[in-house]
């Protein structure tokens, strides 16, 4: 009884894991599903500039020095709509917001402008907006906040669709594994059980008396 137990509890996990297996591929196909469609419904289309060639002469123009991440992928007028090429598309909008704030990142740059639009953290000697009468703020610093949300985004897609792929690949595993231990449970349930042999009552006698 105990040993027919153990053999039934092999097909109940081999289910289970066939089970599981389906569901992580079923998840992962989804997953990568509504990544791509959400990008695609962005609408977005790299810059003509979006190749290593390009991005180097457009940040040279820019006075762009010692870049080192340059990107080693091309978008340029390809239409984003895969989590590598949001990736890839990020990686040239942080070169983009490079060229506009002059090469300095949020930290680097004061929050207002003064009266010759030079950056300040002093709000006494920013200029004061006519209108709201308020300081006037550093409008590159507000490019750079903007450029990160979006490149963060950009990114999380990018990392949401290499899940799914990873989904993916670890159901086809678990779907392997089970029909493997499965086809290896059934085999051993069909094959026949060694029977000890009866031995003869005239060959019970003849060893005793021997």
């Amino acid at each position: 009884m105990k040993r027919h137990m153990f053999e039934y509890a092999g097909i109940v996990a081999s289910v289970v894991l066939v089970a599981f297996g389906i569901g992580s591929i079923v998840t992962g196909l989804n997953g990568r599903h509504t990544v791509r469609h959400e990008l695609a419904s962005q609408q977005i289309v790299g810059t003509p500039d979006m190749t290593p060639a390009g991005i180097k002469s457009e940040a040279a123009k820019a006075g762009l020095k010692n870049l080192t991440d340059i990107p080693t992928c091309t978008v340029a007028n390809q239409k984003i709509n895969t989590g590598s090429k949001a990736r890839c598309f990020a990686q040239y909008m942080r070169i983009h917001a490079l060229e506009a704030t002059g090469g300095q990142v949020y930290a680097q740059m004061g929050r207002f402008l003064d009266k010759n639009g030079k950056a300040t953290n002093d709000q006494a000697a920013a200029a004061i907006d006519p209108k709201t009468k308020q300081p006037v703020e550093n409008g590159a610093r507000n490019t750079w906040v903007t450029e990160t949300a979006l490149t963060t985004a950009l990114n999380t897609s990018f990392f949401a669709e290499s899940v799914g792929m990873f989904a993916i690949i670890m159901g086809i595993a678990l779907l392997l594994t089970g029909l493997g231990f499965l086809v290896l449970t059934l085999h051993w349930l069909r094959t026949p059980k060694a029977r000890p042999v009866a031995v003869p009552e005239a060959a019970q006698g003849l060893k005793q008396a021997a």
